[in-house]
């Protein structure tokens, strides 16, 4: 099952996609606002053009920074997102929020802007994770325990952390504790 998000509302419509073919298009009409948009199925063309736009050129793409696995605690919806170096503002996803590493979730207890992950190396040559809480209203939760507004806690591969309701997990691209 897949599911397409409406341009106008941000609503999703979940469909089957074993029934389409690649490259066929289909069109939905929105159930709550009544917008008509359309799809191609297969590989985004926008995908590709987002990374185009946002690489910066002084700085090479490293894809090997790990990534977060998003659990949604409500519906047990899983995203995983990929880290970048430097900065990684997380919180929960609407049109237009400037955030690096949107969640799409409706846990209201996420912040647009809820916490931040620095990505980093040490004097070794090392991959450091930073995890920091953005001065959310419900908290940063690393074991239980809330990371207080000025704290830095450094995490490593498998830390389970909570913002609101949602679970997220740390996984490093070497998949090895530091």
């Amino acid at each position: 099952m897949k599911r397409v998000r409406c341009p106008k509302c941000d609503n999703y419509i979940t469909f089957d996609e074993t029934q389409y073919e690649a490259g066929q298009s289909l069109v939905f009409q929105c159930p709550e606002c009544g917008k008509q948009f359309g799809i191609r199925i297969g590989v985004s063309k926008l995908r590709q053009t987002q990374r185009e736009e946002n690489a910066n050129p002084e700085q090479p793409e490293d894809t090997s920074l790990g990534s977060i696995v998003v659990i949604e605690n409500v519906f047990h919806f899983k995203q995983i997102l990929p880290l970048k170096m430097g900065d990684n503002t997380i919180g929960r996803y609407q049109k237009g929020n400037p955030i690096t590493t949107p969640i799409e979730t409706v846990d209201p207890s996420v912040d647009l802007l809820h916490c931040v992950i620095n990505v980093s190396r040490d004097k070794r040559g090392r991959l450091r994770y930073i995890l920091r809480d953005a001065n959310s209203n419900t908290g940063t939760f690393v074991d239980n325990t809330e990371i207080t507004p000025r704290e830095r806690r450094v995490i490593e591969n498998g830390t389970l952390f909570t913002i609101g309701a949602t679970s997220i997990l740390l996984k490093t691209e070497d998949g090895q504790e530091e």
